[in-house]
């Protein structure tokens, strides 16, 4: 109810008419039955934007840092992003992230709209990243149909570290949706989790026009703030786990290569 009430009376339309967003393609999301929509992601405000301008109830999968805040901004952010639709999605591995699945599982199996970031975390310069292949496995398991949606614009109205956006327009596109039931009997199998991934940061990169880097974003984002690189932050949380490896193996990283000591 606070959804509805939020999208079609108090925030929607304030938002709409400041920042006129643009649309094109609405008619690609389906009336009625499950689809996820995968996004790139520019800015927090992705996750209000979007879900805004389409007619269904949108369901995020978020991460769980937002959900766990202390004091009394912490509790409200957890509270805002519960009441908007969004589910924490815990990116550290092992039975978390297999519950984070779970949940995205039970709103596809109810018929509903699924949205996620392929690329795990905001761009950290308006740049689209190599995809995290938890997307596809969820549309596999499920057997539905991925709505790509090229967010454009968001970036300039609020960059990673402002509080308060900058009124300007903002748009969207969604594309066509992606069919991947020729794969539906491979859907644990991590080579085709990561062709169909790649198909899908294909299909983004076309509708946003955004120069393409092949690199984790999480990655990028602790070389530049002068950090380690950590094994989390290539980590695939809803990827199918990898196989232990056998004597004489190399132990195998969390997108399916090979790890070298």
């Amino acid at each position: 109810m606070f959804y509805w009430v939020m999208k079609r009376i108090f925030l929607g339309p304030v938002i709409k008419l400041l920042f006129r967003p643009w649309v094109k393609g609405l008619d690609n999301i389906p009336a009625e039955g499950a689809a996820i929509i995968a996004s790139n992601h520019l800015s927090f405000s992705d996750s209000i934007f979007m879900p805004l301008m389409v007619r269904r109830p949108v369901v995020f999968l978020a991460k769980s840092e937002y959900f766990t805040g202390t004091g009394i901004k912490g509790r409200l952010t957890a509270a805002f992003f519960r009441l908007t639709n969004q589910l924490p999605m815990d990116r550290s591995g092992g039975a978390a992230s297999a519950a984070s699945l779970n949940a995205g599982m039970e709103v596809l199996s109810t018929g509903g709209l699924l949205g996620i970031y392929p690329e795990g975390t905001r761009s950290p310069d308006g740049r689209l990243y190599r995809g995290k292949v938890g997307v596809a496995r969820l549309a596999l398991q499920a057997g539905v149909p991925v709505i790509p949606v090229a967010m454009i614009g968001t970036d300039k109205v609020q960059p990673i570290g402002k509080r308060l956006p900058n009124i300007r327009r903002i748009g969207m596109i969604f594309g066509e949706p992606l069919d991947f039931s020729q794969f539906k009997d491979q859907a644990e199998d991590r080579t085709v989790q990561r062709q169909v991934t790649d198909e899908i940061m294909s299909q983004l990169l076309r509708l946003s026009g955004q120069e393409y880097v092949d690199e984790y974003a999480a990655v990028v984002k602790l070389r530049l703030a002068g950090k380690p690189e950590e094994p989390s932050a290539a980590a695939e949380p809803l990827a199918t786990p990898a196989p232990a490896p056998t004597a004489g193996d190399g132990a195998e990283d969390d997108d399916g290569t090979q790890a070298t000591g």
